[in-house]
């Protein structure tokens, strides 16, 4: 897969698929290929495996593997499918070149959890792995530690596809978009529906999604109304969503892939509760809320048919 190919994709919409779990606990990969193929066949343009929405930290290295091979196969050339990898910068490596094999376009590194990471250290991290796959190589930033010198180093990187910015500091990516004018560097929103406005406005394209889990449609009306310039219409679309965004905030940020889980098995679509340390399940006055939103969009309606 070419950089240029990978690069416009992230431009689109980054959809990041949930990881299903049988009662036993194991992961039940038939269904979850049968989700991800749902977010291809619905027009997504890339697919994000084992993303933070996929439980990417709760997962062995063994799953994560298999999770970048079973989204591979169910995407059936319908979509890009990003690979995340990250912990050890030898395992993220040797992870990232088995995503490879299996027929992944690009990889896409999680921002190192280590507490003693040394900002600039971290940009060398993205860029030690950058340098050891042939695939692109998509740098996840969730951090305003990192000053706009190693960004930009980070960005401007030849394997480096895009920047997924997961920062809610507006100055740093104003400043990174100015600083970058005119070089390869390719700034997406990694804050999903909710921000995708204010960083459209600033320069930075495409956005990550949790929602394609269960209504692709509503996310694509957001990329498209920004895509043609419609701040209004895009605000209307983010709008008839915050409410399940801003469940998904709860608990900082805890109950995020609880909330996509337990709509989908609104829906019938049963993948089971979150792993710990993820909030396994909303209580029943979070849960009767999560009905009323979803039964307000007809995605129940939608899913039958």
């Amino acid at each position: 897969m070419t950089n240029d190919k990978v690069r416009r994709a992230l431009r689109g919409i980054s959809g990041v698929h949930v990881t299903a779990w049988k009662a036993d606990g194991e992961a039940d990969w038939a269904l979850t290929g049968r989700i991800v193929r749902g977010i291809a066949e619905a027009g997504i343009h890339n697919i994000v495996s084992a993303g933070n929405t996929g439980e990417f930290y709760p997962m062995t290295t063994a799953e994560v593997e298999r999770s970048h091979a079973v989204a591979a196969e169910a995407a059936a050339g319908k979509a890009l499918v990003t690979a995340g990898i990250g912990r050890s910068l030898r395992e993220a490596v040797a992870t990232g070149r088995l995503a490879a094999r299996a027929g992944c376009d690009a990889a896409m590194v999680h921002h190192p959890l280590d507490p003693f990471a040394a900002p600039q250290s971290q940009a060398d991290y993205i860029l030690a792995i950058a340098e050891a796959l042939t695939i692109p190589l998509v740098a996840y930033i969730r951090s305003d530690a990192i000053g706009v010198t190693d960004l930009i180093r980070v960005a401007t990187h030849p394997n480096v596809a895009g920047v997924k910015f997961a920062s809610t500091n507006m100055m740093l990516l104003a400043d990174c978009v100015r600083e970058t004018q005119g070089t390869s560097a390719n700034w997406i929103c990694g804050l999903a529906e909710g921000w995708a406005a204010p960083f459209h406005a600033l320069g930075a394209r495409g956005f990550t999604s949790g929602l394609v889990n269960v209504v692709p449609a509503r996310s694509l009306a957001v990329w498209r109304a920004l895509e043609a310039g419609d701040y209004d219409a895009a605000r209307r679309e983010v709008d008839a969503i915050a409410g399940f965004e801003k469940l998904r905030t709860k608990y900082g940020n805890g109950a995020n892939v609880t909330v996509v889980k337990e709509a989908l098995g609104l829906l019938g679509i049963d993948v089971g509760p979150v792993r710990l340390p993820g909030l396994p399940e909303l209580n029943a006055a979070e849960r009767a809320e999560l009905r009323a939103i979803v039964s307000g969009w007809g995605a129940a309606k939608a899913a039958a048919e």
